[in-house]
């Protein structure tokens, strides 16, 4: 069992501000930032060509900001001001550029990239409130400096543009809807173990390095306790795998009734599963774990008509008395289970003198 203790990095927080994961929404808003700050230069430099240094100062002002953000992203943890730092501005500038004097009768065509920037970075909910009044307007003013011509060709190109436009809000805000609901689906069954409900492999591990990080800048003690159940191959032999399946349910409930607020129950794999009891020193979880064990034996699982009775063998391993890193705290806890095996098992072992 020692190769629990691998793969204990902790990733980023999986959810942004919008619908993207973290890690993909700061990967879209450096990419975002480089190209717009590119472009910005490529302008610059033709500005300056035609004589407009003002202008291209402040075009080359802000690629330099840009590009000073781009770096600054890796180590932003809340990427939602930044968000809406860029994109208010840049909503503001398509605007303009639609109504600014001699603009081309085209311009519009920038309207709709707003509702998909938007629902990309802020997700459907958010997306829609900022995109929609900026379209709106946009459109307004636009057919105030182009009025509409009523006659058949007139009505044909506004209509073009409109329809466009409101598919294109339609289906990105579909699209979004849908795919955040299958990304909060697949985090569900990424997190949670899908038979028994308690926290994944992946999920506990994760905990599990955290609570060592904070434990590490001060924070307080805690117990790391790894359990087995007994002889769990006899259940499945003699009543089925239904009824294997069913004692780990209830072997789960049983321990999630008695653990406290703070704590975690985690299935590593089989019939083994991790408990991690923040905030406490070896006595406190012994006796916590020990009524755990009591209260498994106390409670057999009725299962057609039948009394099937379970207990599990628990080894305690307390940070940092029996160790400083993961590796050495799931080898330690490991250890003292199967001491605890090796001793008749549905017992607890704390130490290794026991």
């Amino acid at each position: 069992m020692s190769n629990k203790a691998k793969d204990q990095t902790t990733p980023e927080s999986t959810t942004g501000s919008g619908g993207l994961d973290l890690a993909d929404q700061r990967l879209v808003m450096r990419l975002i930032f480089v190209c717009t700050g590119v472009t910005l230069a490529v302008f610059s430099i033709l500005q300056a060509l035609s004589g407009n240094y003002s202008l291209a100062s402040l075009e080359f002002l802000v690629f330099a900001l840009l590009m000073w953000a781009a770096g600054r992203l890796k180590r932003v943890a809340n990427l939602t001001p930044w968000i809406y730092a860029y994109l208010l501005p840049t909503f503001c500038f398509l605007v303009y550029i639609i109504v600014m004097p001699h603009a081309s009768a085209t311009a519009f065509v920038w309207l709709y990239l707003m509702p998909v920037m938007a629902y990309l970075l802020l997700g459907a909910m958010r997306g829609f409130l900022l995109s929609t009044p900026f379209v709106v307007i946009a459109t307004l003013m636009y057919l105030r400096q182009h009025p509409v011509t009523m006659d058949a060709p007139g009505m044909i190109d506004i209509g073009n543009a409109l329809l466009c436009g409101l598919l294109i809000m339609t289906f990105v805000h579909i699209y979004e809807s849908r795919r955040a609901e299958a990304q909060r689906l697949l985090r569900r069954l990424a997190l949670n173990d899908a038979l028994t409900g308690v926290a994944s492999r992946e999920a506990f591990q994760r905990a599990v390095q955290r609570c060592l990080e904070e434990a590490e800048h001060g924070g307080p003690r805690w117990v790391l306790v790894l359990l087995d159940v007994d002889h769990f191959k006899a259940v499945n032999d003699r009543w089925g795998h239904d009824a294997g399946d069913k004692a780990l349910q209830h072997i789960c409930t049983r321990l999630r009734q008695h653990l406290r607020a703070g704590d975690l129950v985690g299935r590593l794999g089989g019939e083994e599963f991790g408990l991690l009891l923040r905030n406490t020193a070896r006595l406190d979880a012994a006796s916590l774990v020990e009524r755990l064990r009591l209260d498994l034996v106390a409670n057999p699982l009725l299962y057609a008509g039948n009394l099937i009775t379970l207990s599990a063998t628990f080894g305690l391993a307390e940070w940092p008395n029996d160790g400083h890193d993961l590796e050495a705290l799931y080898r330690c806890s490991d250890r003292r289970l199967y001491q605890g095996k090796a001793q008749g098992r549905n017992r607890l072992v704390c130490n290794d003198a026991d």
